[in-house]
């Protein structure tokens, strides 16, 4: 008689519904794993946990203490525990998106995940989904200017370095964790927000927001948050497979990210609302405003760190 295979229990968690491309690529991942391993493991997800009443911030701590084997979530919400993210938060740190994404491939990202690592020992990161570039929508009136921009009311992201981007900016910045920021941007009580297209529009914004500024401000990444004592029990091929499974999901996931960005501006175009570009000299003064930023950034971690981004 055979020893029965020993079956190792994935749950992987997000907070969107089936279709985000987050939720795809975590998708990847399991099925990965699943077609690779077959019987010695289980893949079960977990795709909105704000539907069974947690937050979206709750992410973190589910995959720290084992809740979940892995949730993605913004490095702006980990800040607060390691501070070198506040690095990753600083407005305008890359040019393109070629650039962003080499630099989170690179030395960069393997610094990132050094820290993460480092100040939360509970976490294995396995990589970052991409969540793009974000800019800002509102209900006011057009923005092509900081001027435009005074005085605005602007749901953020929980992050101090957001925070202060559209404080310098001349913004009000109202820092809230998902679900209220959304019922503050219906409601009206904030006047703007700054999210990534695919967001604006999977969360409805752009139903309550006619104008539309592409900023770029922004380039933010999700971290792949695997609990550290799951992970390291495993037998390594399963710990080989998944490392492998995070890879290819990261790029299947960025490559539906353009695809949805597309996507979305046709659905805010197609609601009516104006898409506007920023000129040359109003993103340098965009720029110019939040410099006092990295001029911090350097004093506080270095050159080097800078030297960490490659070139454009």
């Amino acid at each position: 008689m055979t020893d029965p295979v020993r079956v190792n229990r994935i749950t992987l968690g997000g907070y969107g519904p089936p279709n985000t491309t987050c939720s795809r690529g975590m998708k990847v991942l399991g099925d990965t794993v699943a077609a690779q391993l077959g019987e010695a493991v289980a893949v079960h997800y977990v795709w909105n946990v704000m539907d069974l009443g947690y937050k979206a911030a709750d992410l973190l701590w589910m995959a720290e203490d084992g809740v979940l084997s892995m949730s993605y979530q913004s490095t702006s919400y980990l800040a607060d525990r390691v501070p070198e993210m506040d690095f990753a938060d600083l407005p305008f740190l890359f040019d393109n998106l070629e650039q962003a994404r080499a630099a989170m491939d690179g030395a960069f990202g393997a610094w990132m995940t050094r820290k993460i690592e480092e100040r939360i020992p509970a976490y294995r990161v396995l990589g970052f989904f991409e969540n793009g570039y974000r800019h800002i929508s509102n209900r006011l009136r057009p923005v092509r200017t900081l001027d435009d921009l005074k005085g605005m009311k602007v749901r953020l992201m929980p992050g101090e370095i957001h925070r202060r981007s559209f404080e310098l900016m001349g913004a009000v910045p109202c820092p809230l964790d998902l679900k209220p920021g959304l019922e503050a941007v219906v409601s009206g009580t904030v006047d703007a927000q700054e999210n990534p297209l695919a967001n604006t529009v999977d969360y409805g914004a752009h139903k309550v927001h006619r104008y539309h500024t592409l900023s770029a401000h922004c380039y933010l990444s999700r971290g792949l948050y695997f609990n550290r004592a799951q992970f390291d029990r495993w037998p390594k091929s399963l710990q080989d497979a998944t490392r492998a499974a995070a890879r290819d999901a990261i790029l299947a996931q960025r490559e539906l990210a353009i695809e949805e960005e597309h996507n979305a501006r046709k659905n805010i175009e197609a609601a009516g609302d104006e898409v506007l570009e920023l000129s040359p000299d109003a993103r340098a003064a965009f720029k110019q405003a939040v410099k006092p930023l990295h001029d911090e950034a350097r004093r506080r971690f270095g050159d080097d760190v800078f030297g960490l981004i490659p070139r454009a």
